[in-house]
């Protein structure tokens, strides 16, 4: 980390308090680290409104006895071979998988290749979870 510099902030007091709740049940020892990771969560999510690098996980659940659905999920992923770096499949029950996929690029390219994962007929649920390098 560069050096430290420190700043006020003007605050409502509601708000301060709601804060310090937040900071509480989060088990944040100061305000200063809780601060400091809102802004690194701003940034991170501001670079993925400019494309920048990022790296995530792809998280789906699905119906295995849905047609082909698995076929299809492996010729996406095969489509995308420069940002996937790896995939976990996991058996819930006898008609349910979870597949959780690591990726990183631009993030306009994740997020396309979140949407044609999560979109599919047969994936009950679905989420994109990017993050990235401190600016």
């Amino acid at each position: 980390m560069g050096r430290v510099a420190r700043f006020a902030v003007s605050i409502d007091e509601k708000l301060l308090e709601r804060f310090d709740d937040y900071l509480e049940k989060k088990g944040y020892v100061t305000r200063s680290e809780a601060v400091r990771d809102l802004i690194r969560n701003a940034l991170i999510e501001e670079s993925i409104g400019e494309d920048k690098d990022v790296f995530g996980t792809i998280t789906i659940v699905y119906d295995h006895h849905q047609k082909e659905l698995a076929d299809k999920i492996t010729e996406i992923e095969h489509s995308y071979l420069h940002n996937i770096i790896s995939t976990m499949h996991i058996h819930i029950d006898h008609n349910h998988c979870l597949e959780t996929i690591a990726v990183k690029g631009k993030a306009s390219k994740i997020k396309e290749l979140a949407d044609k994962i999560i979109t599919l007929k047969g994936v009950k649920h679905g989420k994109l979870v990017v993050t990235g390098i401190e600016p």
